[in-house]
């Protein structure tokens, strides 16, 4: 069998066994040698030249290009489309969101969409810490990397827990940096659940994407050093921006 040398490509280029490759696939991988070839910023030839170049209609290579796409190797540019650059690798740790953009060169952001305070239902109680009807936080953010929207984070905490929030906290910074250096809170550890999901229109609309673009969906509980419940996220990372990585080791 014909496997492929490249580390982690699909076996034998993902051609079925059968041998008969849809007309688009041959075309996207065709179109995928030309992206590795222009490198980050390269921009592609119009679908009408590609159309013409590969014999094809206009709708095969429209398909090969919305793979491409969704995969995150291509990117819209205006009316153009041009080859997009690695995706952020967002380690599973404690670390921050802000952490780990900066530690690939990126300059991390927050926008903030809104701060509101509500009563707690019973189902997010234990998650924080808080009785039920207490007041608790609820922040949302966009997630920038150079200006860039690549993603939303809703955080809920106890207001008991930070009863400052709207007046001392910079939305733009690291919440983890300000529990930390502001109020003495360090992470102890976390219970964190990923999955795929499409957006809502809503959240499509506020991180700049199409409804139907994939997108990793991360639940995280956390807690302080002691063991006491700390926050609850909801982060949606776009699936064509991000990948995630984590070390792994034997346990005893």
């Amino acid at each position: 069998m014909n496997y492929q040398t490249s580390p982690g490509a699909p076996v034998r280029s993902g051609v079925p066994e059968h041998g008969r490759v849809p007309k688009y696939y041959a075309v996207k991988a065709k179109i995928a040698l030309m992206v590795d070839e222009l490198g980050e910023g390269g921009q592609l030839p119009t679908e009408r030249d590609l159309a013409l170049r590969y014999e094809v209609s206009r709708e095969t290579v429209r398909q090969a290009l919305r793979e491409l796409l969704l995969e995150g190797r291509l990117r819209r540019r205006g009316r153009g489309t041009v080859v997009a650059g690695p995706k952020l690798e967002q380690p599973l740790s404690l670390a921050s969101y802000t952490e780990g953009v900066r530690r690939q060169g990126r300059r991390p952001g927050r926008s903030l969409i809104s701060l509101d305070r509500f009563p707690c239902p019973e189902a997010l109680a234990p998650e924080v810490g808080a009785e039920r009807g207490e007041p608790v936080w609820h922040m949302e953010r966009v997630l920038l990397a150079d200006d860039e929207r690549v993603g939303l984070e809703s955080t809920y905490v106890s207001e008991a827990r930070v009863p400052r929030l709207d007046t001392e906290f910079d939305p733009d910074s690291s919440f983890y940096a300000y529990l930390h250096d502001r109020l003495g809170i360090s992470f102890g550890d976390a219970d964190e659940r990923i999955e795929t999901v499409l957006a809502t229109p809503r959240e499509a609309l506020l991180i700049g994407t199409p409804p139907a673009l994939p997108m990793l969906l991360l639940h995280r509980v956390s807690r302080d050093t002691a063991g006491r419940p700390l926050e609850r996220v909801r982060t949606l990372y776009r699936g064509d921006r991000f990948s995630f990585t984590t070390h792994l080791g034997q346990q005893n």
